[in-house]
């Protein structure tokens, strides 16, 4: 199965504050707010939306196509993620811009604030999806993440008019994007992701119902955090999945994003919905219990062994034909 990943390339600076946001916030003067927070801890970090999804997919023996846009600062990342098994021949290198920088503080609740600089992601509007197809002999799946806005609604209209099933992950740009621009970016999905907050954002913006949600998409995959993963689809029951037991929480950031590429290479191979999603979440472990989106090690005997504690022998025998880590 040939999967394109699109969205944001990016560098993450991640830094820690030792304290709570919430303990700084007056709620009555938000519309004046003014802080700053001492950081303890800073991790220059490889990171963006798609580049962490093409990774985990690589991570699990997947061979993603990475479809984005960067500077010509890109090359050590480049070397890095074709070392662990991206595709990069359809990056968009920018001669004028740097590839877009993610500055994330988060505090010891796990609440994140954080500022993003699109640079060259701008620019990926310039990229065309036909040329990604006839390189590779056609794409079966397009996941359109958070990206420059021009270019998802591109990417977007491409699938639809070529015929390719898309996903549609909007993920931060949801919070920016006004209701026309959501219901063009999710109409007509084959998946449709998003966390449990940015579902609600959904159905505020594009005024849309839940069920009239789930009649333009084929399947809608909401994530809840510690509560698991819901998994949507007209007239049938909502599956659920609770998280994968973690060791210990270290960073949250790019949780979702490993969560997105387990549950494709679950569907790469041909595993049903539950199994992507436990997939998914065992992933997501990871990353959470590692510093930085992309500095997780998956070894095989591992990787199916925590499947087994948190899903059972069942879920791990399904998964181990799909995944092919690169250790034992």
């Amino acid at each position: 199965m040939k999967i394109a990943v699109t969205g944001s390339i990016a560098t993450d600076h991640l830094m820690t504050f030792r304290g709570r946001f919430a303990d700084s916030l007056v709620v009555e003067q938000l519309d004046k707010i003014s802080l700053s927070f001492l950081a303890e801890d800073l991790e220059i970090r490889r990171g963006g939306v798609a580049a962490n999804i093409a990774f985990g997919m690589a991570g699990l023996g997947a061979q993603p196509l990475l479809v984005g846009a960067v500077g010509e600062d890109f090359a050590d990342y480049r070397s890095w993620l074709e070392r662990h098994g991206v595709d990069c021949a359809s990056v968009h290198v920018s001669e004028s811009r740097h590839t877009a920088r993610f500055v994330c503080t988060t505090d010891d609740d796990m609440a994140q604030i954080a500022t993003f600089y699109a640079g060259a992601m701008s620019e990926a509007r310039q990229i065309e999806l036909g040329p990604v197809a006839a390189r590779v002999g056609g794409l079966d799946l397009v996941l359109v993440g958070a990206n420059d806005p021009e270019a998802m609604l591109r990417h977007t209209q491409e699938c639809r008019s070529r015929g390719i099933p898309f996903v549609a992950d909007p993920s931060q740009q949801l919070a920016f994007a006004d209701g026309e621009t959501i219901r063009r970016l999710v109409d007509g999905a084959t998946y449709l992701f998003t966390n449990e907050y940015e579902a609600h954002l959904t159905e505020q913006k594009t005024g849309w119902t839940a069920a009239e949600i789930e009649e333009r998409v084929g399947t809608r995959v909401i994530t809840r955090g510690s509560d698991g993963v819901t998994i949507h689809r007209k007239g049938e029951d909502v599956l659920s999945v609770p998280v994968a037991r973690e060791v210990r929480k270290a960073d949250p950031t790019g949780v979702g994003d490993a969560f997105r590429a387990g549950f494709l290479v679950g569907l790469a191979g041909d595993l049903d919905l539950v199994r992507c999603a436990e997939l998914g979440s065992m992933l997501a472990t990871y990353v959470i219990e590692t510093v930085g989106t992309q500095e997780y090690h998956l070894g095989q005997a591992d990787l199916l062994a925590r499947l087994e504690e948190s899903y059972g022998a069942a879920s791990a025998a399904d998964i181990a034909p799909v995944v092919r880590c690169p250790r034992p």
